[in-house]
């Protein structure tokens, strides 16, 4: 027998569903659950895990074994210990994205969380810190979505956040459309550890947060920063990883 707030609970919940029913993140199609998708949005979503490189969490054809790295990885080795994503990016995963990006839809970064929490090992001692925007950017767009999921992840695992570890200190052009090279030349400076924050970060391992991984060049600058400030590694976690070309 529920008890009377359980049972309280559930009749609300039953309110809510009816007058807001949940709907899907990809197209807005009504579901039976929260964070479900159609079956037309689910069926565009690559979801990525094992078989995959080590280091940056690139999918391979077979199993190569624990430990393999792709062969970028091998032949420069990134700034971070461990990639992984959610999915792979593509069409649905892209309009999730963007809804969180650009729409003013915070509650899609709940989303986001839910399908990233798999790939949060157990045990984890790390922080959580998001890849932090420009100042003038977050004064334009309200805020930074990346926080969000870090914290809606946090919600989820129960590891600690720390939203102001990392900073950008310097306002960098779009990235889209730009080659490897030339985004990592861009962002190069871009991101700094405050001395105050370097007290909160000495010989800890960090989570770093981001909603899409493109070519690297943001996540590795971000990952030198937090290493050079004394970070005892730098892990990264996203909701989806471009898996070939560079938009």
């Amino acid at each position: 027998m529920l008890a009377p707030t359980q049972t309280a609970r559930a009749a609300l919940r039953r309110i809510v569903d009816f007058a807001l029913p949940p709907r899907c993140p990809g197209c807005g199609a009504i579901t039976r659950d929260d964070h479900s998708f159609c079956l037309a949005c689910w069926q565009g979503l690559r979801f990525l895990g094992a078989a995959c490189c080590a280091r940056c969490g690139l999918p391979f054809g077979y199993d190569a074994g624990d430990g393999a790295e792709c062969a970028a990885c091998i032949a420069e080795p990134p700034a971070f210990a461990r990639l992984r994503a959610a999915v792979a990016y593509g069409e649905t995963a892209r309009r999730v994205a963007l809804k969180l990006k650009y729409s003013g839809r915070p509650g899609v970064a709940e989303t986001l969380a839910f399908f990233m929490r798999r790939h949060v090992p157990e045990g984890s001692e790390a922080v959580l810190a998001p890849v932090p925007l420009h100042r003038w950017r977050i004064w334009r767009r309200g805020y930074n979505q990346s926080a969000l999921v870090a914290s809606a992840l946090a919600r989820r695992t129960g590891l600690p956040t720390d939203l102001d570890l990392l900073r950008r200190v310097k306002a960098t052009p779009p990235l889209k459309g730009m080659g490897r090279r030339e985004r990592a030349l861009t962002v190069r400076g871009a991101f700094r550890v405050t001395d105050r924050a370097k007290a909160r970060l000495a010989g800890r391992p960090v989570l770093l947060v981001d909603d899409v991984y493109t070519t690297g060049a943001t996540a590795n600058a971000c990952a030198k920063a937090l290493v050079r400030a004394g970070a005892r590694e730098v892990n990264i976690i996203c909701w989806a990883r471009v898996i070939s070309g560079t938009d």
